[in-house]
């Protein structure tokens, strides 16, 4: 026996797995906490912080049972590796139901049934219904867009003098990452919902790509325009400027499907878990300057 953890989070080295770890740190002791990393140079920084870490990877079915032992609550965190995402959540799944841990909460996607959006919802949308058939008790962390999925292109925006996409005038509300991580480790760490339970997550407030490009502007000093392509000639200006073809695809799609409201919402569940506003995309914009 591996001993009690009462908290779970996986891919605890990743970007949104690390900043879940720290709320859960603000919240509980760190004793009670265990992450889940896949390579075990990723523990040292984990374990300064005085958290548990256990070491498996999404493809392995038997490290994971281990790993799973005497968790109470797990953050399914999902795979980057989009394509193979259904098939290691699934590995993740049944572990969880053989080690007998007590809910699992994962993190999905904004609208994933029924969304425009046509790569990236598929294995979200399969995952959904594996823990659905699992007979664990879980919840769905429906994350909307986060705002650093654009402010990580800045420096390449202001080089430039320009934004490039495919979101018309399709508003995103996005909403900072850490807001998401606070949102798990809020509905972790809380009276458990009922089993099924799907929060769809979204800032509380929208931009299109043209704001976004008139806020650059604005925050930085220097005139940053923006110009719409076609979901095709997106994809091929992504894949000119070095990215794989399946991500320059997946992205390319993304913006189509915001263009068609996929990355929009309203709903204000997000700040409502969190207890305060989501961070303003600007608030976010100005910080990445």
């Amino acid at each position: 026996m591996a001993g009690t953890l009462k908290y779970m989070v996986t891919g605890a080295s990743g970007q949104l797995g690390a900043l879940a770890v720290d709320e859960l740190l603000a919240k509980v002791p760190a004793a009670e906490i265990g992450a889940l990393v896949r390579r075990a140079e990723a523990a040292a920084p984990l374990e300064a912080k005085g958290v548990t870490v256990r070491v498996a990877s999404y493809d392995d079915p038997a490290a994971l049972n281990a790993a799973f032992d005497g968790v109470e609550r797990l953050l399914l965190v999902s795979s980057s590796e989009v394509g193979k995402r259904a098939a290691q959540h699934a590995n993740v799944i049944d572990a969880a139901k053989a080690a007998g841990v007590g809910f699992v909460a994962y993190t999905s996607i904004l609208g994933a049934e029924g969304s425009p959006l046509t790569v990236l919802p598929g294995e979200h949308v399969e995952t959904e219904r594996a823990l659905a058939a699992s007979g664990l008790a879980y919840a769905v962390l429906r994350n909307g867009w986060y705002t650093e999925n654009y402010t990580m292109g800045v420096a390449t925006s202001l080089k430039h003098g320009g934004m490039i996409g495919a979101a018309g005038e399709g508003r995103i509300a996005s909403a900072a990452r850490a807001d998401y991580a606070a949102a798990a480790a809020a509905v972790l760490t809380g009276e458990l919902p009922a089993s099924g339970t799907i929060y769809e997550l979204a800032g509380d407030d929208a931009f299109t790509l043209t704001e976004f490009a008139a806020a650059l502007s604005e925050l930085s000093g220097k005139t940053v325009g923006y110009t719409n392509l076609s979901p095709e000639d997106y994809a091929a200006a992504l894949e000119g400027a070095g990215l794989p073809e399946p991500v320059a695809a997946m992205l390319a799609d993304s913006e189509k499907g915001a263009a068609q409201g996929g990355l929009y919402s309203d709903d204000k569940t997000l700040s409502r878990l969190i207890g305060r506003p989501t961070t303003p995309w600007r608030e976010t914009l100005r910080a990445a300057l």
